[in-house]
């Protein structure tokens, strides 16, 4: 099972048309794009997937796309996650997640529940869950941090969690949350900035946002820190160092779409309360974009 998650998947957007409705002709061609590319699983309605702002049935519908398109190439996974548990539990038991391979779960935001709190939750989570669960730890999104022995405890006591999507953008946590955990659980990094470096470390590669606009040079990236090649994998790291850090530099999905849009991919259109990229944001992926081509 593990090694499905091995190496890059990617945090998909969800395209929009400018009226705002789900633009699934886009959706479409960049999955085909990343199949064809070489990433090893999707990820859909993630919070790049502006999961917040998509109703239910839209989603069904997303997921739909997905399937259609990727027709069992690939594995993929699904965004259910909450500050709700309840809620979450619900929805849990109202999808048919027959076809998805986990489930990706965001540590509860907003509320700020303890450590304990934060356990408790996710093994309530992985008790209804009939699929594995990666955890997902964004303590610049949620305001509460998973500790790496946290992170181990539920590892521990809930063996459907069989990964965590870790992006708290700290090395040090990393690195502690890699000696600490169990042989079989993986870490994958959900920091595009530090994902040769956690992968080299002892990773299990990336959940990637920038992934799916370069997905041949970014999973190929991947696959060599996998393997250990540091040398070869730098390279092409440094390449991409400047365009992973354009597309954060004012929201995601914001960045991420507007590249997407240079790239003619979709539109660079986004919901309240998130804007699109500025223009100067614009023009910097148009520059970028000419600079990675040569």
């Amino acid at each position: 099972m593990q090694n499905k998650f091995l190496g890059t998947g990617v945090a998909l957007v969800t395209p929009f048309k400018n009226d705002l409705s789900v633009d699934h002709d886009a959706l479409a061609k960049l999955v085909e794009h990343n199949i064809q590319n070489g990433v090893e699983y999707l990820v859909i309605s993630g919070t790049t997937g502006e999961s917040v702002t998509i109703t239910k049935s839209e989603k069904k519908e997303i997921v739909q796309t997905v399937n259609k398109v990727n027709n069992g190439r690939v594995p993929m996974v699904l965004g259910i996650g909450g500050n709700n548990t309840a809620a979450v539990i619900e929805e849990i038991n109202t999808t048919d997640l027959n076809i998805f391979d986990a489930i990706l779960s965001v540590s509860p935001y907003y509320t700020k529940p303890t450590q304990e709190g934060i356990y408790q939750h996710f093994k309530a989570v992985a008790a209804a869950c009939p699929i594995p669960v990666i955890l997902y730890n964004v303590p610049g999104r949620t305001s509460s941090n998973i500790l790496p022995e946290t992170t181990v405890r539920i590892a521990a006591d809930c063996k459907n969690v069989i990964a965590v999507k870790e992006a708290c953008n700290n090395v040090g946590q990393y690195l502690k949350l890699l000696k600490i955990k169990p042989k079989d659980f993986m870490v994958i990094s959900g920091d595009d900035d530090l994902a040769l470096a956690v992968t080299l470390a002892g990773g299990s590669g990336v959940i990637s946002v920038i992934g799916q606009a370069y997905p041949k040079e970014f999973s190929e990236m991947i696959r060599l820190g996998l393997q250990g090649n540091a040398k070869e994998s730098y390279v092409l790291h440094y390449k991409l160092m400047d365009v992973i850090s354009a597309i954060f530099s004012e929201n995601n999905p914001s960045g991420i779409k507007g590249l997407l849009n240079v790239l003619g991919f979709c539109n660079d259109t986004v919901r309240l309360p998130l804007v699109p990229a500025t223009e100067g944001l614009k023009k910097q992926f148009e520059s970028l974009v000419d600079t990675l081509k040569s």
